[in-house]
């Protein structure tokens, strides 16, 4: 498939604003558009194939989630992120799915608890086929932090989604991370079926630990390609 077919929008009315956005979302979570990278207008325009305020109104929502950069005498760029930065971002995300972890264990439901369960056997269906696991890692941390009953908590892991998404794709291509963060998934559930909410916090703060390990890994070898 070619760059220009990858990005190219269905002409749906009522969905192209959607379309273009998520289109150009997944091209630089899939590094089709490069960390650094400058965004021009009526290229864009011209990939997509969608008028030049759809495309504005992307970059406005990806700039918002972190994901492009207006930079001054420059315009819009594809925001890179640095070791340090990733370092930050992992740190908070630790701790935050602590809590998650924890909090789901002393809040949820008996329906929330077998909703995680269902949660994690897709992601276990898709990791022994081969599949993309990201949508279901995302499915299975929504039953985690709606279960916690925190909306606080929710509303800042959502503000970090966009850029944490860039990261995790990356340590999800370090060859063996997929095996081991399906693993560390069962260590989560494990510890909530047997309601032991200091192991939850631990094993959802292990996860984070080790995508982090595994991010950087694949930042400095991206970096010296």
């Amino acid at each position: 498939m070619t760059r220009a077919n990858a990005l190219r929008v269905e002409r749906t009315p009522a969905l192209i604003r959607a379309q273009v956005l998520e289109n150009l979302r997944q091209a630089i979570l899939d590094r089709r558009l490069a960390p650094g990278q400058r965004l021009i207008e009526r290229e864009l325009v011209t990939l997509t194939g969608v008028s030049r305020t759809s495309v504005r109104e992307a970059l406005r929502e990806l700039a918002a989630e972190g994901l492009v950069t207006a930079i001054p005498n420059k315009g819009t760029v594809v925001t890179s992120v640095s070791a340090e930065e990733a370092r930050q971002l992992y740190q908070v995300r630790s701790a935050l799915e602590a809590l998650a972890g924890r909090l789901f264990v002393e809040h949820a439901s008996t329906a929330q608890r077998k909703a995680l369960v269902r949660a994690l056997e897709k992601v276990d269906r898709l990791a022994a086929k081969g599949a993309p696991i990201l949508t279901a890692k995302d499915a299975f941390y929504d039953v985690l932090f709606e279960g916690g009953g925190n909306l606080a908590l929710r509303s800042v892991v959502g503000s970090l989604h966009a850029r944490v998404s860039v990261l995790r794709s990356l340590s999800l291509s370090v060859p063996g991370r997929l095996e081991h963060s399906v693993k560390e998934l069962h260590a989560i559930v494990d510890a909530v079926l047997a309601d032991d909410a200091d192991a939850a916090a631990a094993a959802c703060a292990r996860h984070v630990e080790e995508a982090g390990r595994a991010g950087l890994i694949a930042l400095a070898e991206q970096d010296g390609a």
